[in-house]
């Protein structure tokens, strides 16, 4: 089953990277945007947004920021309401993000909002950031018709040499070739790996990149269906193009992959695949196995907020 995109839509950026993102797919869909971040200064563009006031913790922690986040949720509410699908661009490897996105997923999931998700994981060296981005991601696959996760980790790996401002590139750049496309291709109403490789590759090296960072995040069994994008593809011969679909084809066992080509000053394939299993992910929250329906706290997301109780000193 495929995730239909319905007008009028609305894209959500959170936080710096996040905002960045909303601000660049808005003019792809020709859709309104809405900025919410605890960063007054992601707030600071010509887009609508909403500040998450953290009063005055200057390094307010995920808990934090998704509690002070609640407070505003009849605002975020009455901003998505007048919307049929909601788009949002989620950088779970920073706190804004991490926090947020559940908040997020959770309202729209319940104002039956058509939800297609982008989430960004963080680089393995980011320890601290790991179990935050493993928790708000197992929480905003649960509320979406459609998630789409991109791991800057795997990028990484494929490519040691870049730099993490090098990887941050690369990874906004795949992601917007699958926003300008989503008016006209059908992605699978699931779990959706993105891949993609560094410039510079020939398309049979980007192909490869591509499927080496899938199967870092998923067992090649797990792949049930991909999408392939080629960009710069209407300068690229046509038998190569058909070489790089055998190949997938091939690689992937499946006889259903799509090719869609776009007009680009780059060269480069960037592979979505829809997955049965992300058991990378599903390994950053050591807590994460335990099924929903066996947690007692589920239904809303860690958060901490300041109750402004008065507790003196018992002596």
């Amino acid at each position: 089953m495929s995730f239909q995109v319905k007008e009028p839509v609305l894209v959500i950026g959170l936080g710096g990277v996040g905002s960045k993102l909303a601000n660049e797919a808005k003019d792809a869909l020709n859709s309104d945007c809405l900025v919410i971040s605890n960063d007054s200064k992601d707030c600071s563009s010509s887009s609508d947004s909403i500040h998450i006031s953290t009063d005055s913790i200057i390094n307010p922690s995920v808990q934090l920021i998704r509690g002070s986040t609640y407070k505003k949720s009849e605002d975020i509410k009455s901003k998505i309401s007048q919307y049929s699908t909601v788009v949002l661009m989620s950088n779970l490897a920073g706190k804004a993000g991490a926090a947020i996105a559940p908040v997020i997923s959770e309202i729209c999931n319940n104002a039956d909002k058509g939800l297609i998700t982008f989430a960004i994981m963080p680089f393995k060296y980011e320890k601290e950031k790991i179990f935050n981005s493993g928790i708000s991601l197992k929480r905003v696959r649960e509320d979406s018709q459609c998630t789409i996760v991109l791991d800057n980790d795997s990028l990484l790996e494929s490519n040691p040499e870049l730099t993490p401002k090098a990887c941050y590139n690369i990874a906004n750049s795949a992601i917007m070739h699958v926003v300008k496309s989503l008016g006209t291709t059908e992605i699978n109403s699931e779990t959706n790996i993105l891949t993609t490789s560094k410039d510079g590759n020939s398309m049979e090296e980007s192909l490869r990149d591509s499927l080496k960072m899938l199967y870092q995040n998923a067992p090649p069994n797990a792949v049930k269906s991909s999408m392939l994008y080629v960009a710069g593809g209407e300068n690229i011969p046509v038998g190569i193009i058909n070489s790089i679909k055998n190949i997938s084809n091939g690689i992937t066992n499946q006889s259903n992959s799509q090719i869609n080509v776009s007009s680009s000053d780059e060269s480069k394939v960037v592979m979505l695949s829809s997955v049965q299993t992300m058991t990378k992910f599903d390994n950053y929250d050591p807590l994460g196995m335990i099924p929903k329906e066996q947690t007692l706290d589920w239904d809303t997301p860690d958060c901490s907020i300041d109750c402004k109780l008065e507790l003196y000193q018992l002596e």
